[in-house]
């Protein structure tokens, strides 16, 4: 890639721990270069000890952003001065806008999921979803499929000591939108099968099928899947999980995380710039890695 860097040039980047492994600078120096803005993306190590400095340092460089990853996104909702209506929701945040000094947090996950759904032409809006997992991205997309007008959502978690918690969140949100919203035990294997079931989408939240957990699948049986159910892996590495794998020998339609990766820093990207990402070029771009 070329760059040209100027002294006008303006800085955008991810504040993750860890970093490094990140596709998000090749998405965004991608879009600065395909639409001529004077801008660039980094990578920076940054954990919770360092998170509040790195965020004040977004208004003393006069950067356009960041976008924040794990263990950053519940942190720095006290850290900034307004937080979007999702954000606030879901107590996470993993995009910052800079305007005239004021720092705005985002959740652009939720959004970014719904779009690449309707990339494929899947509406799921007054329908069922099962959602596995309860983590942050997970909890943020089903805030967002709640206030698009889905009309009911299972989430299956471990029975932890994090589950009351987790309820109570769940609850707010249903209290914030029409959509019923159910918490189960993800070890009753009956009340799966039977969410599954009624589905009309399955998405799989947790780390289950990604780096160090490769051989594994949150579906102890996967033949609950029947070809009518959509059945979506927030993983994008590997690009083919276990649970996708086991779901298109069930006929099932299938798509992985790499749709609302590209979708979710593209509403990032419109949000710093006022541009729309060249989505087209950056598919083209990831086909190669």
């Amino acid at each position: 890639m070329e760059n040209h860097i100027t002294g006008q040039t303006r800085l955008s980047g991810l504040f993750a721990s860890p970093s490094r492994h990140s596709i998000s600078p090749l998405i965004h120096n991608t879009a600065f270069q395909a639409l001529g803005i004077d801008a660039v993306y980094l990578a920076f190590e940054v954990n919770q000890s360092g998170l509040k400095d790195a965020i004040e340092s977004i208004r003393t460089l006069n950067l356009l952003g960041v976008n924040l990853s794990m263990p950053n996104k519940q942190l720095a909702c006290h850290l900034v001065d307004e937080l979007s209506e999702v954000a606030a929701l879901v107590g996470a945040m993993n995009t910052i806008v800079h305007d005239n000094g004021q720092l705005i947090g985002y959740n652009t996950d939720g959004i970014g999921f719904m779009q690449s759904l309707a990339e494929k032409n899947i509406s799921i809006q007054g329908k069922k979803m099962t959602m596995l997992g309860s983590g942050g991205a997970a909890t943020a997309i089903l805030a967002q499929a709640a206030l698009d007008g889905v009309k009911e959502i299972s989430v299956f978690k471990r029975k932890n000591q994090t589950f009351d918690g987790v309820k109570q969140q769940l609850k707010k949100i249903q209290e914030k939108t029409t959509c019923q919203i159910e918490l189960y035990d993800l070890a009753d294997k009956e009340r799966l099968e039977a969410e599954i079931t009624s589905s009309t989408l399955l998405v799989n939240g947790t780390p289950l099928g990604m780096t160090p957990y490769e051989e594994s699948c949150p579906l102890e049986d996967t033949t609950m899947l029947r070809k009518e159910l959509v059945v979506a892996d927030l993983i994008y590495n590997p690009r083919e999980t276990i649970l996708i794998r086991e779901a298109k020998k069930q006929g099932c339609i299938t798509m992985n995380g790499l749709g609302m990766l590209l979708y979710q820093a593209a509403v990032a990207f419109k949000l710093w710039t006022g541009q729309e990402m060249p989505i087209e070029k950056i598919k083209k771009t990831l086909e190669k890695i």
